[in-house]
């Protein structure tokens, strides 16, 4: 098949310029979209899996309790508690599936495709049959088609056939453009390409034959497709205790209901007792504030182009302590241009617009570039014109040669209309050099021309070329005999917004690492231009080779800055940063960087240039490559854990006096301070302060002023728990003391109900608001909306409680007199709010200047 030297032009195609715009809207609507059936759960089902929950079943249960003794009243409000119990959680569980819908659009795989005679990227969904699909080395097809240009493709069809060695495609230059077959067998096996396959080496273009349901596979990209919905471990470990606490507030309902039957011959009263004791003690709140927060997480992650397809990587994201990052596309603008071009015997510099006798380093240049061209500097390449020498004017792709470990030059083997064999190779400048066997005084001269060019931050790549008689292709290039050409420079700025983004990064105990497969001074050059600090040296991937995995951990601690590395030595740095107690996200696009993306707490991937292998493997895709994207998704990771975390210490310390106020008076033999409507009314204030209080808190002040978490230390832990308790019990013993006091000092008993139920919402709202309040902001800050709208709810609801006659009525509580219900709600508000006080007095500690005259003495040094 004919070949041109240059990129693809898709006007010189054999198959044209493949479908309009028109054309492949057309056919798409004829065979409907290119996707797998919608994996959205229903709301039927959500409805179904709520009202499975040991929860609900309990109210129904307290609902027929009453049903049986007579009270329809109580009864039906048990059940319209549990019908809005349950209708507030569907509705926060179907926000979240929303939030997942719009996840699973923008991580839709896309496919390059020839429209309109352009090569460009496109929702595999909007796939039409005839449509002429470009694939590359790493890309999965999104459909069923026919290689018809290009190859030979090596394809890995393991998914499909169950057969680990890939196979060779080659193109069917017969096949018609748009023709569509009736079944697989219609097509050339040799040719056919699977939806499905993975591309493991070659470039080609493949006309689709089949989409969606018709491919042999039935389904495109299904992992892709859809949002991860695998449990992080803290939701794994959140399951366990509530469902051991569930467990054990069962087993505490069943003593409490027959010593109170036994002891006060109440079996009614015993069972309404146990069921009150039960709903107390079971924090439903935590898998459900859980999954929302991690699914609306990963929702406003989207927003900042950080796509998550696993949770974990949402809580993992917040506490990074080593970000190793590529430098092109991601610190640069990865918009490469050629600045210089050099052959020997002629001065330096001289610019991109080559001269006529460095034009022949441009072409051999172009010669070895892969086609389609999808290396930035294969394209730039390509935008330095047409001129090419005459003896390779008509030209044929017989072979190409990839990059290797110890050969990091690309090479491809062209047949000239003269018969003639021309191989043309370009790669890292000592390859180069090794390949054409230069001499010492011809070495050292290229060598300090590519030194200066890496000094002013290029890129460089060493050209080379092999002639002679027409043979057949080699199955390796090492023996030939090359003959070096020159070098050629690439600039690709570094982005205006990184530096401030990397100080963002060391402010914040970040350690930013570069890793790139350039040349080492060209890596220092772009490093410091940066911000990224190098004084710890450039660090090139022979030199990893050649330590051992207890050195390269020493050296990985002290070191920024990593040159002429390999996709495979990727995963030996992950591994080194990780046996220093790093947290480590790591970026890669590549096949070959799958390894180190799956060996990293964070794999992340890059959404424009990433292949297929890349994307699938990572817990993140950044959508459009910038690195300040990441540290946005620093940034909103710290703020979901932040937030999470202090919605998890607030449900515990909630459940502490609402438990013990639902026990201590039947073991102390005071009348029952809660009914199970009193419990339950608790549960639906507490339910919207942690979804959306908690969740819609922005950044505390100085969030990217903290060194991250260790490794060792999980988002809610033991101290956690016992910080939780602590609060609890404190609100706990001030109501409780609160209602015996009113007992004692002869207030009915819904009167001294009532005051017990107003201190006890009213400590609610103010450990709330001690929670989420930071040192330094004002009392009531105007952005706290969400708050304020669930405090004036609740202030709503027990005025009506104590005031209303049927209310009062349907509660069994009634309104204390002002001096009980003053006194109550200021100590209720100084119990559950002096966490909040606590954190003020502590910062102003901290951030007080230490006079002269204490006790250190004037003289003595301050640490």
């Amino acid at each position: 098949m004919a070949r041109t030297a240059n990129p693809p032009d898709p006007r010189r195609w054999a198959h044209g310029r493949g479908l309009t715009a028109q054309e492949a809207a057309s056919r798409s609507r004829m065979a409907g979209p290119n996707e797998p059936p919608s994996q959205r759960r229903s709301k039927l089902k959500i409805a179904i899996g709520v009202v499975r929950e040991p929860m609900f079943l309990l109210l129904i249960g307290a609902a027929g309790l009453y049903f049986a003794v007579g009270d329809r009243v109580e009864g039906a409000v048990m059940v319209a508690a549990a019908g809005l119990s349950v209708g507030l959680v569907i509705v926060q569980q179907i926000r979240s599936e929303r939030a997942l819908d719009a996840l699973r659009v923008l991580s839709e795989p896309t496919a390059r495709v020839v429209r309109d005679g352009v090569v460009t990227r496109v929702p595999a969904r909007e796939l039409a049959p005839g449509d002429l699909l470009v694939l590359a080395e790493g890309d999965r097809a999104p459909a069923d088609g026919v290689l018809v240009e290009g190859g030979p493709l090596r394809i890995d069809e393991s998914a499909l056939t169950g057969e680990s060695a890939p196979v060779i495609k080659t193109a069917d230059p017969a096949f018609e453009a748009g023709r569509s077959p009736e079944t697989a067998k219609d097509m050339n096996d040799v040719a056919a390409v699977l939806a499905g396959a993975l591309v493991v080496g070659g470039q080609g273009a493949v006309v689709v034959s089949h989409i969606g349901a018709a491919t042999q596979l039935g389904r495109i990209g299904a992992s892709l497709a859809s949002v991860e919905t695998t449990r992080s471990p803290l939701q794994i470990a959140t399951a366990r205790f509530v469902r051991w606490l569930g467990l054990a507030a069962i087993g505490f309902c069943v003593i409490v209901a027959v010593a109170y039957g036994v002891l006060r011959g109440g079996w009614v009263d015993g069972g309404l007792a146990g069921l009150t004791l039960a709903i107390a003690l079971i924090p439903e709140e935590f898998p459900t504030v859980l999954a929302i927060f991690l699914a609306l997480g990963a929702w406003r992650l989207s927003r900042q182009n950080v796509l998550t397809r696993r949770s974990a990587a949402v809580e993992a994201l917040g506490g990074v302590s080593a970000l190793c990052v590529d430098k092109t596309g991601t610190l640069t603008v990865n918009r490469m241009r050629v600045a210089a071009t050099w052959s020997p015997g002629r001065p330096f510099p001289s610019d991109g617009a080559a001269s006529a006798h460095e034009g022949r380093v441009v072409a051999v240049a172009r010669l070895a570039c892969a086609t389609p061209a999808v290396d930035p500097m294969d394209q730039a390449i390509a935008a330095l014109g047409e001129t090419k020498p005459s003896e390779i004017l008509a030209d044929r792709l017989r072979a190409a040669y990839p990059l290797t470990a110890k050969r990091l030059a690309f090479a491809q083997d062209w047949l000239t209309d003269e018969g003639r064999s021309i191989v043309a190779a370009k790669g890292a400048p000592e390859s180069i050099f090794d390949m054409c066997g230069l001499q010492s005084a011809e070495r050292l001269l290229a060598r300090r021309v590519a030194e200066e060019m890496a000094r002013r931050g290029l890129r460089v790549l060493g050209v080379a070329e092999a002639t002679g008689p027409l043979a057949a292709p080699s199955e390796t290039i090492d023996d030939l005999s090359f003959r070096f050409t020159g070098l050629i420079a690439f600039e690709d700025p570094v982005r205006a917004d990184v530096p401030q983004a990397i100080a963002l990064c060391r402010r914040a105990g970040i350690r930013v690492i570069m890793i790139t497969g350039d040349a080492p001074l060209t890596a220092e050059a772009i490093a410091q231009d940066a911000g990224i600090p190098v004084v710890g040296g450039v660090l090139c991937g022979a030199q990893l080779d050649a330590m051992t995995p207890r050195e390269l951990a020493l050296r990985a601690a002290e070191t920024c800055v990593f040159a002429r590395v390999s996709p495979e030595q990727k995963l030996a740095l992950v591994d080194a940063l990780k046996r220093n107690g790093e947290i480590v996200a790591m970026t890669g696009d590549g096949v070959n960087d799958a390894p180190a993306l799956r060996a990293a707490h964070v794999g992340i991937a890059m959404g424009e240039r990433g292949t297929d292998v890349a994307q699938e493997t990572a817990d993140i895709i950044l959508l459009d490559d910038r690195f300040t994207s990441i540290v946005n998704g620093v940034r909103l990771g710290r703020r979901i854990n932040q937030n999470l975390h202090r919605a998890l210490i607030y449900i515990t310390a909630l459940h502490v006096p609402i438990a013990g106020l639902s026990l201590l008076p039947i073991l102390f033999g005071m009348p029952p301070a809660f009914a199970p409507l009193h419990v339950v009314l608790m549960e639906l204030i507490i339910d919207p302060i942690c979804s959306i209080a908690f969740e819609a808190e922005p950044d505390a002040k100085g969030v990217m002023d903290q060194p991250p978490k260790a490794a060792s230390r999980t988002l809610f832990g033991l101290r956690d728990i016992g910080r939780g308790l602590l609060q609890g019990a404190v609100l706990l013993a001030v109501t409780m003391a609160g209602f015996v006091f009113a007992l004692r000092s002869g207030l009915p008993e819904e009167q001294a109900r009532g005051l017990l139920l107003s201190m006890l919402i009213a400590g609610n709202l103010s450990m709330a608001h001690a929670e989420l309040s930071e040192p330094g902001e004002r009392l009531f800050p105007p952005h706290r909306i969400a708050f304020y709208a669930v405090a004036l709810t609740a202030t709503l609801i027990v005025a009506a409680a104590l005031y209303v006659p049927a209310v009062q009525e349907l509660l069994q509580v009634a309104a204390p007199g002002a001096m009980f219900e003053a006194t109550g709600l200021a100590v209720a508000v100084a119990a559950g709010g002096w966490p909040g006080l606590q954190k003020r007095i502590r910062s102003h500690l901290r951030a007080a200047p230490i006079v002269a005259g204490d006790s250190a003495g004037p003289e003595s040094p301050r640490p």
